[in-house]
């Protein structure tokens, strides 16, 4: 939280866990989680396109990871995966549970059960709600910034928009 006030912003991040330009956009969020510390709450968000024949499933399984304690780990590791995951397929999310020391084989019955379809069909709902239609979109402070292709700017947009939001005084 922010020192002198108190407050917290929250960024929502909406992404395709195949989509390189969500992969991209890691290293922006890295350099927010280490400007503001606990003062931003990243809320990673589900949006599988259409377009990502594995994204679904990404999704679903990195669910699982969550709670199995590694989310963002999980997240961070197979964003980084994304080409792999596109030629590939499944078989990447199972390897990439297990690279983490993830219990595999109850990420592979997630996906089989589909006990995670609820939280990213939210998720994607919400974002669509928002006018999210593609991967990443941001929104803080009700403010949405769509990123994709060209991220340039967005990181200190993002940073100029929770450094209002924390300096509001209390009760606005």
């Amino acid at each position: 939280m922010n020192e002198t006030t108190g407050r917290r912003a929250v960024l929502d991040v909406w992404c395709d866990l195949q989509c390189p330009d969500c992969h991209r956009a890691e290293s922006d969020l890295l350099a927010l989680r280490e400007r503001f510390g606990e003062a931003l709450e990243i809320r990673r968000r589900h949006f599988p396109l259409a377009s990502h024949p594995h994204a679904l499933a990404a999704a679903q399984a990195a669910e699982e990871a969550y709670a199995q304690g590694r989310g963002d780990a999980y997240w961070t590791a197979l964003l980084a995966r994304t080409a792999d995951l596109g030629a590939r397929g499944t078989v990447v999310l199972l390897e990439v549970a297990r690279d983490l020391g993830l219990d595999a084989d109850e990420v592979d019955t997630a996906l089989i059960d589909g006990r995670h379809m609820l939280m990213v069909d939210a998720d994607q709902a919400e974002g669509e709600a928002l006018g999210v239609s593609g991967t990443p979109t941001y929104v803080i402070g009700g403010t949405r910034l769509d990123g994709g292709r060209s991220q340039e700017g967005l990181r200190e947009r993002i940073a100029e928009i929770a450094e209002s939001l924390l300096d509001q005084p209390s009760g606005l």
